[in-house]
């Protein structure tokens, strides 16, 4: 038995992407800076791909989308891309739930001086516009809000974040990494000046990403020195992997009405069939959620007093051939709680036990309803002497 439920950490990239790809090793593997046929042809794939991110955004022009190795460095881009322009540091506000990709390089910033306020989300993991208007200063110059969060599931209320900046004229970022391809996203009604998406997260090959920028913004580079991606990106561009990109945004919009219908009945039925396991309690917001994400935390309860860690079950789940994933970060062989979820409210103890079901186009009704029987086996055997487990 393998069935994969971890299609938030990356998604197998589709035939059809390996198929592009492959075509463009064998006729396009040419420098699209170069002026002869070769490099015309590598030219031609690179703007190709580039229409098509567009086209998934409802970007309008393709030259809102500079393409990047991933999520990280789009979010990269996006922070430093405007900070850079200041010559002193100044004041910038992010959620209490935001990816690392954006948690860590704001920390940075903060020891450069900048000023920094964190936006703190209720139970469910969602921020409060109100408290954001607040937290506007007349120095603030950037606003970043993850838009999915990756381990909870719960969409942020962008579109009122996004109008609260647009009225005080600050630029807006968003984290889409898990929400670009899953979830429709029109930026010409969006109210975001910047949004990262990453290609693997939705069935293209990893090492390419990209980020929207408003035509109106104007942002520094990252890397400079041979001036690629309109001076925003320099250096040769990872053309297998953004034809990839390419491909993979243009079947996630064809598909995308039908596949979100098909993954949130996958998502509802699942937390359905583990509603009665006591030694699960749902995280994160049930109404505004990821179509594909299901998550909870692992709670030690009754004649079972071990401390069950997330990490435990992910294991244990492993050996029965079935993949998903832990919240909690482990370094230099410590298991470190998971920030979102004290950021949540959790203590220490819950936030070490989060785990994390994210569906895709493989998943069935059936991997779903195996795996939420052998999860309740594995809690029994965890927990020899536990009583009433519903198979």
């Amino acid at each position: 038995m393998k069935i994969y439920l971890d299609y938030s950490a990356t998604t197998p990239p589709r035939q059809e992407v390996k198929a592009a790809v492959q075509n463009f090793l064998d006729q396009s593997w040419g420098n699209p800076a170069s002026l002869h046929h070769w490099g015309n042809r590598a030219a031609l794939a690179l703007e190709t791909a580039r229409l098509q991110v567009a086209q998934l955004l409802n970007a309008g022009h393709p030259d809102s989308i500079v393409f990047t190795s991933g999520g990280t460095e789009a979010n990269h881009l996006a922070l430093f891309g405007v900070t850079r322009n200041y010559p002193s540091p100044q004041h910038l506000i992010i959620s209490t739930v935001e990816h690392s990709a954006i948690a860590a390089p704001v920390r940075w910033l903060e020891n450069q001086g900048w000023q920094v306020t964190r936006l703190g989300v209720n139970a469910q993991g969602r921020a409060n516009p109100a408290a954001l208007a607040e937290a506007i200063q007349s120095n603030t110059v950037l606003i970043s809000v993850i838009y999915g969060q990756s381990e909870v599931g719960t969409l942020q209320p962008i579109e009122e974040l996004g109008r609260i900046a647009r009225q005080r004229h600050i630029p807006f970022h968003t984290d889409a990494v898990q929400v670009a391809g899953r979830c429709p996203v029109d930026v010409k009604h969006l109210p975001v000046d910047l949004l990262s998406l990453s290609s693997h997260k939705l069935y293209g090959i990893q090492g390419a990403g990209a980020l929207y920028i408003h035509p109106d913004l104007a942002i520094g580079p990252l890397l400079m020195g041979g001036g690629q991606e309109q001076g925003l990106r320099s250096g040769t561009p990872p053309l297998p992997a953004i034809v990839g990109l390419g491909m993979a945004a243009e079947l996630a919009q064809g598909e995308l009405a039908e596949e979100v219908a098909r993954l949130q009945a996958l998502r509802d039925r699942c937390f359905d069939l583990l509603a009665d396991c006591e030694f699960l309690t749902p995280t994160g917001d049930r109404l505004y959620r990821l179509p594909h994400h299901v998550s909870f935390v692992v709670q030690s309860r009754r004649h079972c007093t071990a401390g069950l860690t997330g990490k435990q079950l992910v294991r244990a789940l492993n050996r029965e051939g079935i993949a998903i994933s832990a919240g909690a970060a482990c370094n230099s062989g410590k298991l470190n709680p998971s920030p979102v979820l004290l950021a949540m409210g959790y203590q220490e103890q819950q936030a070490l036990a989060g785990i994390r079901l994210t569906f895709g186009r493989e998943t069935t009704m059936a991997d779903i309803e195996t795996t939420a029987r052998t999860i309740k086996e594995v809690f029994a055997q965890l927990c020899p002497q536990l009583t009433g487990i519903q198979g």
